[in-house]
Formats: structure tokens, C-alpha cells, sequence
């Protein structure tokens, strides 16, 4: 066991000396694994970030929670010029479904595509996001309010003109001033503000912290939900013990009998479930992972090239050393292990310098990006060392083996 220890660090020892007596050609030959390994922890953690963040922003929403749309928000085999066709989910669509479907624990209707100015006295913030929903959403959604209340379903049955903001909105309007009670002016009318949402933080897209709530019936009152005018959604929240197969059934099927659509009629609506928009993602974050993969796999396989090559060039030019180390009595092993270490080293401390520069990235785009957190996890750092570490092995294993088979006496000779 000692003698292995001590050709362990021998040969280490040996690999270090190359290192350092060869300070360029180890600069050019690391910045390689450097880039390799730098570009894809950057792209795990950018695409990581990206996945944290959707999945926090509907981390409130329960993954059974049901859209009904006449618009898909995935791919679909309804050809869109039939679907351009459906009928857009009306106020009246929502109080069918309301009524006749069971087992809902909350259901809402909203209206999307919904930009304006909001105002108050000479203050003004915007484009932002006015949500024109119905009360229901508040126990959907899953957000909390900080101050005041939201709208009541009274409130929200007779399109009462009130307003809850989002936490960054009010912050904005209003500054230090209390926004309970004052009066701000969206679509050129006057809503008073009962509410403002608890600050929830970066999301996909933007976040209740930048919109205002509405009641839809006070925008139905001026805007048009036709097929020419703002499309609507129907949110279900099932029960927590329905059998959501069952559901999205009878859902549906009543929904079809509704419309009047015939037996061998496609149906005129989308039914999705938070859980599949959830699934469609995760497809697509794993696709930007597999592209990522790839792109950088080149960066990686240029630095193993590098590497090899560096390590022929070092083989060639110690040949006569290693002639005399054999001729000494080193043993193969020892020449193997000696350019492996160096090819290690070199990779390992190729991949380090690339995780630095990973890490100096996410802290600089943290504190320029607002509340958008970009996250540099252990398992990818790991994955980084590892990599560069087997880059390292790969690409001296067969240099290393080149001069651990060398002739003693043809190695003095050629050295000479």
C-alpha cells in the first residue's frame, strides 16, 4: 500500500513540475476545458433558473386546477383554421358550467390580452396587465393579500368598480402613500382600490406582483369577449377527492350538449389541466437541456483535443527523460500515471476555472436582474468537475500509455 502512496505522489509530483516549467502551453491547453465546461454550467443553470422560476409561479395553483378555452395553450391535431372558428368562452358559458358541473371547489371566469395605463393623479405606470376575473380566482390562484381585501362575489356579480393591485403597482402609484380608498383610473375609468396582492416575487412572465384585478363583469360592461374581441377562460378547481378523469368527463360532456354539437362533431373547446401546461414545459426545458448538451459537447471535445495533443507534444519532448527514468528502474506504471496526472490536472483545473466563471456570472446577473434569481445549484457544479475530470483521463490515456510503452534504450537514443 506505501509504495502505491508513494508512487501515487511521485508521479503527481512529476506532473506538477511539467505543469509549471510549461506555463503557456498549460494556459492555452486549460482554456479549452475552460470554455467547454463554462458553457455547459451556464446553459444547466440559465435553463435550471428558468424551470425554478415557472414552477414557483404556479407553485400556488393546484395541478388539477381545469382551463376551458377555445384556444389550445399546446400542440393539437385541430387544424387552426378550425379552431379560429371555435366560439370564444362567454360570461354566460361560465354560469352553465358553474351551475351544472359537481365536485368544484372553486371555478372563475377571466378575460386575458388585457393591457393599459393605470393612473393616479399625476402619477401613471404602464402598459400593465389588468386581469378582468371573477372573485373565484382568489381561491384559485393561490396569492394572499397584504392589504385591504379582495372583490366579493357581490362585487363581482354586479361589476362593481373596484381594483386589487399587485404589489410592485402599488408600490409604484403610490409610493409610501396608503392605497386603500384612493381612486385610480384604468380604461379611462375610475376604480377605487380595495386591495393590494402580498408580494410574491420573479415568475414566468409577469407575476400578480405587476397586475390589477378587476371584476370581469365591470369590463364586460365596455369590452367585447366575441371573436373579435378579447378571448375568455373558464377556471375549475376540483375537489381535492374528485377523480379527475371522471371530471374532465362529465365536463366535457355536458359542455358539448351545452353548445348543441353533434355526435360526430369535434369539440369546439380545449379542456387543459395546469398538470399537462406543467408537463408541456418540462418537455421543453428537457429539449433546451438536450440542445445545450449538444452545442457545448463541441466546446468540451475541442478541449479534449487540446489536451491530447498538448500531451503528444510533451511525450515527444521527454522522451529522453523517460528513457533515463526507465533505464533507473521506473516502472511503466509510473510513466503512465505521471502524464495521466498531468492530463487530470490540466482538465480539472480547466473545469474550476470554468465553474468560477459560471459563478461570477450568477452573481453579476443577479444584481442586475431585479427579481428574476438565477441559481448555480451543487449537483451542476459537481457534474462540472466531474466532466472536466473525465475529459482529463480521456484525453491523456493515450499519450500516457504511448510513453509508458517506450524502449528505455530507444527513448535515450532518439532523445539524443
Amino acid at each position: 500500500m506505501l509504495v502505491y502512496l508513494r508512487l501515487f505522489k511521485e508521479s503527481l509530483s512529476f506532473a506538477i513540475n511539467a505543469l509549471r516549467n510549461n506555463k503557456l502551453r498549460t494556459f492555452l491547453s486549460l482554456l479549452g476545458v475552460t470554455v467547454g465546461i463554462f458553457s455547459i454550467i451556464a446553459v444547466l443553470a440559465a435553463v435550471d433558473s428558468l424551470d425554478r422560476m415557472i414552477k414557483d409561479s404556479l407553485s400556488g395553483i393546484d395541478k388539477n386546477t381545469v382551463y376551458l378555452t377555445h384556444f389550445s395553450f399546446g400542440p393539437t391535431d385541430v387544424p387552426r383554421w378550425e379552431r379560429e372558428n371555435f366560439e370564444p368562452m362567454q360570461y354566460d358559458d361560465y354560469q352553465f358550467v358553474k351551475r351544472n358541473i359537481a365536485d368544484v371547489e372553486a371555478s372563475a371566469y377571466a378575460i386575458f390580452g388585457s393591457n393599459e395605463i393605470v393612473r393616479y393623479q399625476a402619477e401613471s405606470v404602464g402598459p400593465v396587465t389588468i386581469v378582468p376575473v371573477s372573485s373565484g380566482i382568489y381561491y384559485i390562484d393561490g396569492f394572499k393579500i397584504d392589504k385591504g381585501r379582495f372583490y366579493t362575489e357581490g362585487e363581482s356579480e354586479s361589476g362593481a368598480p373596484v381594483v386589487v393591485l399587485g404589489a410592485s403597482l402599488a408600490e409604484n402609484l403610490f409610493q409610501t402613500e396608503n392605497p386603500l380608498g384612493k381612486t385610480v383610473r384604468i380604461y379611462g375609468r375610475k376604480l377605487k382600490v380595495i386591495g393590494v396582492v402580498e408580494k410574491r416575487g420573479a415568475g414566468f412572465g409577469d407575476t400578480p406582483d405587476d397586475r390589477a384585478f378587476v371584476p370581469a363583469k365591470f369590463v364586460l360592461t365596455f369590452k367585447n369577449t366575441g371573436k373579435n374581441g378579447l378571448p375568455g377562460a373558464i377556471l375549475l378547481k376540483p375537489k381535492p377527492n374528485a377523480d379527475m378523469a371522471a371530471f374532465e368527463e362529465v365536463l366535457k360532456q355536458k359542455f358539448r350538449a351545452y353548445r348543441g354539437l353533434k355526435p360526430d362533431e369535434i369539440n369546439d373547446f380545449f379542456v387543459t389541466k395546469i398538470a399537462g401546461f406543467v408537463e408541456l414545459i418540462d418537455g421543453i426545458i428537457g429539449g433546451m437541456n438536450v440542445i445545450g448538451w449538444i452545442i457545448s459537447g463541441f466546446s468540451l471535445l475541442v478541449g479534449g483535443f487540446g489536451i491530447a495533443n498538448i500531451m503528444f507534444v510533451s511525450v515527444k519532448e521527454r522522451t529522453n527523460l523517460i528513457g533515463i527514468q526507465k533505464s533507473l528502474g521506473a516502472k511503466n506504471r509510473f510513466i503512465l500515471f505521471q502524464f495521466l496526472f498531468e492530463a487530470t490536472i490540466l482538465a480539472v483545473m480547466g473545469g474550476l476555472v470554468g465553474l468560477f466563471l459560471v459563478w461570477l456570472m450568477t452573481v453579476f446577473a443577479n444584481m442586475v436582474s431585479g427579481d428574476f434569481e438565477f441559481v448555480l445549484s451543487f449537483g451542476n457544479m459537481f457534474l462540472g468537475f466531474v466532466i472536466s475530470s473525465f475529459i482529463g483521463l480521456v484525453s491523456g490515456v493515450i499519450p500516457a500509455l504511448s510513453a509508458s510503452r517506450l524502449d528505455p534504450v530507444e527513448a535515450i537514443r532518439t532523445g539524443m
